[in-house]
């Protein structure tokens, strides 16, 4: 996954670091029309499990599995970033509401929402890795399903079509994706053990995926930009100068804050913001020690939520409550 190394905050914003991760998302270079083939899809699989089996020891439902989501180190080594919408589920709690990327959701998610079904656990990102690793390889989804269509259409849709597999693919990989999209969520692969067990996956060495040092079968060329720059210029092309225009604001909000302090609304929202603010926790990976280690724990077990606004990033925490 995609390290935090340091955290802080100032007046207005919480601003967090995390690595640079030169290879570009797995969208940007499905839309370059790069073929990943069996082989280095497989080791994404095992990739990416290693890093669902630690979200899951931690509690976290990620909910937005999806090639933007997984980003290339310049080995090309995945890496899963965007953790705004995950959630905290511990024990035998579940999630409920419907979050996600609608392509990628698993069924349970949508019943959940539509008829109030028991909701969804960990086996919801599972699916999204099955919906992933298909697309890697046929550079299409399995179901025709967009931001745009109706949830009872989606559902009839799990139940009347079958998916698809090519059949220049190896039998292991269509009986670990056929495995991972499995509709019943009970029956479906979502853990580490589960995929370990997968014949199609004995010929793993998981400690060598683990330290990543089995060689990707496609790695990112380093004389590229691996990105579309013309979304970063959008955002700055519609303020100047944003970092003096910042300090003005806070001097404007400092002047303002005495006659806003006798709004209920106001009174609120400052507490709800003090809150955050308190515990928000200011992080430096460089420590040494146990302390560090449990910053990092601690950092881990929390909601991390993203705002890019401008030319900077402005993060959040939010509380890890058990509520969806």
């Amino acid at each position: 996954m995609q390290r935090d190394l340091y955290s802080f905050q100032d007046e207005e914003d919480m601003f967090m670091v995390v690595d640079l991760l030169l290879g570009g998302d797995l969208r940007y270079h499905l839309q370059q029309n790069v073929h990943f083939n069996e082989g280095t899809v497989k080791l994404y699989i095992c990739e990416l499990a290693l890093s669902l089996d630690y979200l899951q020891r931690y509690h976290i439902i990620h909910r937005d599995i999806k090639p933007d989501n997984i980003l290339l180190d310049e080995h090309g080594h995945v890496h899963i970033t965007d953790f705004n919408i995950a959630t905290i589920v511990k024990g035998s709690e579940k999630a409920s509401s419907m979050a996600g990327t609608k392509p990628y959701m698993a069924p349970e998610v949508f019943q959940a929402f539509m008829d109030g079904g028991p909701g969804y656990s960990y086996p919801v990102d599972w699916w999204s890795l099955g919906i992933t690793a298909y697309e890697l390889l046929r550079g299409w989804r399995p179901y025709e399903i967009h931001s745009t269509t109706p949830i009872d259409e989606i559902l009839n849709m799990f139940k009347i079509e079958r998916v698809h597999y090519s059949s220049t693919w190896c039998k292991g990989m269509i009986a670990l994706l056929k495995k991972l999209l499995t509709k019943d969520p009970e029956c479906r692969l979502s853990s580490l053990a589960d995929v370990q067990s997968s014949p199609y996956l004995a010929d793993m060495n998981w400690d060598a995926v683990l330290e990543k040092s089995v060689t990707p079968g496609f790695v990112p060329n380093k004389g590229r930009l691996n990105c579309d720059p013309t979304f970063e210029l959008e955002e700055m092309i519609l303020e100047s100068k944003p970092l003096h225009k910042k300090k003005k604001r806070l001097a404007k909000n400092k002047s303002k804050d005495g006659a806003k302090e006798s709004c209920p609304l106001n009174v609120h929202l400052q507490q709800c913001l003090e809150t955050v603010r308190k515990e928000f926790i200011i992080f430096n990976r460089e420590k040494r020690g146990s302390q560090g280690r449990r910053d990092a724990e601690s950092l881990t077990g929390r909601r991390v939520c993203l705002c890019l606004e401008r030319e900077k990033a402005s993060w959040w925490i939010e509380s890890s409550s058990p509520q969806d």
